[in-house]
């Protein structure tokens, strides 16, 4: 089905938007760039001052791409999520995929005492967290895909995912009744998630997983479609339905699953985007919606990341935080005003 002259004109518009955005999200900080230098900056060439180059290369720009690649898989896999539901409260995190990684964090920060000397010493490096967070989370996937196997109900597997969720969190309670302030403190930091301090090295390893996600998404377009009708429908008409829900879950736990690692959980952003782009673009369509959500989740995330520099502050509140605040109002008005018309 092609797009038609409405959907191409707001992809387009999205697409300017993430443009403008970017050199909006590069542009602020404590140290005023001037916007002819960032542009000389990005297309390779010497800026005036060498200390904007350092912030640029080494601040600034990793951090933008980490908005974009997270905005992107956060909103693609939980548009996957709520498809393969077919339940509107679903969100990428649905699985315990984000409570895996916030265990395995905890066990980092909260629980170092209770790991071996030679166990803590390698979780206390630079890619401690990342490493800890990534082992959470395939861990409660391999849970997760184990039981998917076994149940033929859909529904069953998103009650699953919401008991891991619970048991994880109940095992970081009880780490956090042990631990000592700072502890908490600095768990607590790790759990409003952040999209800066990436090194180029990690932005890489973090966008070589979305474009991984991304092209097994496009992939299941298809069976994405089929799916909005229901299981029966899908395989009447010769979707591998058993096949399509371990790929979907799969998808969703790359994207989820190496966002947090990176970024800690962030919310929002996969719950309510996917509806934002059903609004926007009027269509049922994956074709359309993919690629409408994934520009709609990076334009977003750097919004709200402009917002959280706080500009003409030097101070910069929690990504997390933002999105919430500001995200959550936007689909409320969205929903209502559906309704009226």
């Amino acid at each position: 089905m092609p797009f038609t002259k409405k959907q191409n004109l707001f992809l387009l518009l999205l697409l300017f938007s993430v443009v403008i955005l970017f050199f909006v999200n590069i542009s602020l900080g404590s140290v005023a760039i001037p916007l002819e230098q960032l542009t000389k900056g990005i297309f390779g060439q010497p800026l005036d001052k060498s200390s904007w180059e350092i912030i640029l290369w080494n601040f600034r720009l990793p951090k933008a791409f980490t908005a974009i690649f997270v905005g992107i898989g956060l909103a693609i896999s939980g548009l996957l999520m709520q498809t393969l539901f077919r339940n509107p409260l679903a969100g990428p995190y649905v699985l315990g995929l984000s409570s895996g990684a916030s265990l395995g964090v905890a066990f980092v920060i909260l629980g170092v005492a209770f790991l071996p000397q030679s166990v803590a010493t390698l979780f206390l490096s630079p890619f401690g967290l990342v490493l800890a967070s990534g082992l959470g989370s395939f861990l409660v996937l391999l849970a997760v895909l184990v039981v998917a196997k076994q149940l033929k109900d859909t529904m069953a597997i998103l009650i699953v995912g919401l008991m891991f969720g619970s048991f994880t969190s109940a095992i970081v309670n009880v780490l956090s009744y042990f631990s000592t302030a700072e502890q908490l403190q600095k768990f607590t930091f790790w759990s409003l998630g952040s999209i800066s301090n990436l090194s180029w090295k990690e932005v890489g390893i973090l966008g070589s997983f979305v474009c991984i996600g991304v092209l097994l998404s496009v992939w299941v377009i298809k069976p994405l479609n089929a799916l909005l009708l229901g299981e029966k429908y899908a395989q009447s008409i010769g979707i591998n339905y058993k096949k399509t829900k371990i790929i979907i879950i799969l998808v969703t736990s790359i994207l989820a699953g190496s966002i947090t690692a990176f970024a800690g959980p962030i919310a929002f952003i996969g719950l309510a985007v996917p509806h934002i782009a059903k609004l926007i673009f009027q269509t049922s369509n994956h074709a359309v919606l993919l690629l409408g959500t994934l520009l709609l989740g990076a334009a977003i995330l750097l919004l709200c990341d402009c917002i959280a520099q706080l500009p003409g502050s030097d101070l910069t509140l929690p990504i997390n935080a933002i999105t919430s605040v500001i995200g959550a109002p936007i689909v409320i008005w969205l929903l209502v005003r559906k309704k009226r018309f």
